[in-house]
C-alpha cells in the first residue's frame, strides 16, 4: 500500500470535494516547500491558484497560472502521485485555450477535478475526508506569513482590551 503525504491528500480533498482552491494552495505550498520546491507540486499548486483567480474574475491571472502549471507538469508521465495527471493536463489545456480565445468576453467558469488512479490513495482520501471539514465560508486570504500574524496579534490585543474593560466594569459594579 502506497502512503501519500497528508498535505497532498488534503490538497486532493479540497480540490475535488470542496473546490476550495485557496486552501489547496495553502496546503500544497507547505508540501512544495518541504519537498525542495518540487516542480510537479508547483504545477499542481498553480492549477489551484489559476482556478482561484479565474473563478474570482481575474482572467489574466488565471490564464498565467494555468499556462505556467502546464509548463511545469508537461514533462511528467500521465499517471503520477496516484492521479491521472495526463487527464488533468488536458483539462487545463482546454481552459487555457478557452481563456486565450475568449477575449473580450470571459468564458463561463467551470471547476476541474483530479481523477484518482491508485486505490490506496482513494482509501486514504476517504478516511481523511471524514475528518477534514470544509471551510465554510471559504477563506479568501492567507493564514500564514507576516501580514496574517500581525492581523491575528492585533485581533488578540483588541479582544484582551475588551475583556479587561468588561472585568473593570464587573469589579466596579460588584463594589457598588
Amino acid at each position: 500500500m502506497n502512503s501519500y503525504e497528508p498535505l497532498y491528500i488534503d490538497y486532493l480533498i479540497y480540490f475535488n470535494r470542496d473546490q476550495d482552491y485557496f486552501e489547496c494552495h495553502e496546503v500544497l505550498e507547505e508540501l512544495w516547500l518541504e519537498r525542495d520546491r518540487d516542480p510537479l507540486y508547483k504545477g499542481l499548486l498553480q492549477v489551484a491558484v489559476g482556478l482561484y483567480h479565474y473563478r474570482n474574475g481575474n482572467l489574466r491571472g488565471g490564464f498565467k497560472m494555468l499556462q505556467s502549471s502546464l509548463e511545469l507538469m508537461e514533462p511528467y508521465q500521465d499517471v503520477m502521485l496516484g492521479i491521472r495527471l495526463g487527464e488533468l493536463k488536458e483539462q487545463v489545456r482546454g481552459l487555457v485555450k478557452q481563456l486565450q480565445e475568449s477575449e473580450p468576453e470571459a468564458p463561463a467558469y467551470r471547476d476541474l477535478s483530479i481523477e484518482i488512479e491508485d486505490e490506496s490513495l482513494i482509501q486514504q482520501i476517504q478516511i481523511r475526508s471524514a475528518e477534514l471539514k470544509p471551510n465554510i465560508p471559504q477563506r479568501r486570504s492567507p493564514t500564514r506569513g507576516r501580514i496574517y500574524e500581525e492581523k491575528m496579534r492585533e485581533q488578540q490585543r483588541q479582544a484582551q482590551a475588551v475583556e479587561h474593560r468588561n472585568n473593570v466594569k464587573l469589579n466596579n459594579h460588584a463594589n457598588n
